[in-house]
């Protein structure tokens, strides 16, 4: 089986991700891991706490691995673990060690970061729509990415804008 490239789309809340993902999966003709975070919580019907992070990160590489054995070039990621650190971080103070270790094990080839630059969309899933919060976050996720050693570009503008410019760097980037 050749290797595929695995490509995260990352970002705050309500900033295009799924859309995005979904976007370029149909674009590529290659399938998309979703947000496990979303169905788990859906079925959770309590609020979520620290123990269920964990969970969320497992149930989010199982259903990663089992959609990359339906990729042939390139599998697109809407979230990773990164995700599950930063919201650990955030509300616990903390991060459990297992979900670390998969964060220096699992390799990607390219990240996408969603902008801010979007109208915010309400959801019962989500937690922060002040503009500060959602500047903040954005900032934690451009960290993370400038700290690390995997490329990645923002992508700004409205939802078709946002997939042709993901389009045209997948492309460049060597699809």
């Amino acid at each position: 089986m050749p290797l595929i490239k695995k490509i995260v789309i990352i970002g705050p809340e309500s900033t295009g991700k799924s859309t995005l993902t979904q976007g370029l999966a149909k674009a590529f003709g290659e399938p998309y891991v979703e947000e496990y975070a979303r169905q788990y919580l859906e079925n959770l019907h309590r609020d979520y706490v620290y123990e269920d992070l964990k969970k969320i990160a497992e149930g989010q590489l199982a259903l990663e691995d089992q959609k990359a054995t339906h990729a042939k070039r390139l599998l697109f990621c809407d979230t990773d673990l990164h995700v599950v650190r930063v919201w650990s971080e955030h509300k616990y103070k903390k991060t459990d060690p297992w979900v670390l270790e998969q964060i220096k094990t699992r390799k990607y080839d390219l990240y996408l970061l969603t902008d801010i630059d979007m109208d915010w969309q309400e959801d019962p899933l989500r937690e922060h729509p002040e503009p500060h919060m959602r500047a903040y976050f954005f900032n934690v996720y451009h960290q993370l990415l400038m700290n690390g050693h995997t490329p990645f570009y923002r992508i700004s503008g409205g939802p078709e804008k946002r997939l042709d410019t993901a389009i045209r760097i997948i492309r460049q980037f060597g699809e």
